[in-house]
């Protein structure tokens, strides 16, 4: 569907003291290709914000939503993807206080609470309470609507892939604003996933060994990750050459091609002779997952960061010899402390980001996005706006 080039329209909707965006979107309706549609934003309310969106990352979470292949969690279509985003805050709802119209922001797709009782033991990454947008698809005024009246949803939490984004305020994280927010957008999830599953989740040690099995852009910030973390050797995984040789920029120091191998771990245990600290599993696979267990010494770590399906199941294991598996969810950390810190360290030279950007492309060419995912053709790419 084309469009004219004027300005989504914003208008005041003074009896209600918020506003009713027109805007782009790329929906999912249903099996096949997104379809890039006209859809009606209204917001903010009480507590939210309203996000005019500038970039945003393509993400292998999405993809495994539109195949179908992981359903738990995600809601009803119409649904708008897209979560690794970064734009200007245009407005807030009354009793917003950390943010205000003006603001650069990175949006958090797995919002904190700061009241449950993971948020206040110190681990808000597995808040019971997050604040998704997608409660606003009831009640008399939903939030999204296609077409001017079919209710949709912000998928994942964020509903990136549009013109503009209604959340809770405690899914916008003030930014300087002298980053690029086409770049900083990645730091919304691949960044912190990779980068603190390593530093967060599993605490490298300086000195230590790792492995990362699988190097899109959350495994290579995992190879990041483990580097910034003063990790000796890292092993990097994969069945694609020219992912290795990416690996190497981030840090990684040894390399196994899984297609040119009979054994993985065989080939990884021999390299390490039987001392392997920590092993990343950044696909989400069971096979990949146990390789990933199966590889680390004993009292070592083998971390699940890949979204795996619905219907993953690891058997087998040493767990007589004190390893352990263990997941990591959105890096496994305080996202509003630690997404400001890495944009800083960023702008500072201290982490790599424009290296993850394969290619950018507009709203219009999302499939093929997508379609350079499936293909493994890219770390990330990015949707400008």
């Amino acid at each position: 569907m084309m469009f004219t080039s004027i300005e989504s329209l914003i208008l005041r909707v003074k009896e209600r003291e918020s506003f009713m965006v027109s805007m782009k979107s790329a929906v999912v309706t249903g099996p096949g290709p997104l379809t890039v549609e006209r859809v009606e934003l209204n917001g903010p309310e009480a507590g939210e914000v309203l996000v005019k969106i500038t970039a945003c990352g393509v993400c292998h979470s999405d993809l495994h939503h539109i195949n179908r292949i992981r359903r738990a969690g995600v809601a009803p279509e119409p649904l708008i993807l897209g979560h690794e985003a970064a734009g200007v805050v245009q407005e807030v709802g009354s009793g917003v206080t950390t943010v205000q119209p003006g603001d650069h922001v990175i949006m958090a797709f797995h919002p904190q609470c700061g009241t449950c009782y993971f948020c206040r033991r110190a681990q808000p990454q597995i808040c019971e309470s997050p604040d998704f947008p997608e409660r606003a698809v009831t009640g008399a005024r939903p939030r999204l609507l296609l077409d001017g009246k079919t209710p949709a949803r912000q998928g994942i939490g964020v509903g990136g892939f549009s013109e503009y984004t209604c959340m809770p305020e405690g899914g916008v994280i003030k930014i300087r604003k002298d980053a690029p927010l086409d770049t900083v957008c990645l730091i919304g999830c691949g960044v912190t996933t990779g980068v603190g599953a390593a530093i967060n989740g599993a605490k490298v040690e300086p000195g230590s060994m790792v492995a990362v099995i699988g190097l899109g852009g959350v495994g290579l910030n995992c190879v990041q990750g483990a580097r910034m973390a003063g990790a000796h050797r890292i092993i990097a995984i994969d069945t694609l050459t020219s992912k290795l040789e990416l690996a190497a920029k981030f840090g990684a120091t040894d390399f196994v091609n899984a297609s040119e191998v009979d054994d993985v771990v065989k080939t990884v245990v021999e390299m390490t002779d039987g001392r392997l600290d920590y092993a990343f599993e950044a696909i989400g696979l069971g096979k990949t997952i146990e390789q990933a267990f199966n590889m680390i010494r004993r009292g070592g770590t083998a971390v699940v960061v890949g979204v795996t399906q619905d219907n993953v199941t690891v058997s087998g294991g040493m767990f007589l010899g004190e390893r352990t598996l263990t997941g990591s969810l959105y890096g496994s950390t305080n996202v509003h402390y630690m997404i400001p810190r890495l944009v800083d360290m960023y702008m500072e030279g201290q982490l790599m980001l424009d290296e993850l950007v394969s290619k950018r492309r507009p709203l219009e060419e999302i499939n093929e996005a997508f379609a350079d995912i499936e293909a493994g053709a890219v770390a990330r790419s990015v949707i400008n706006f």
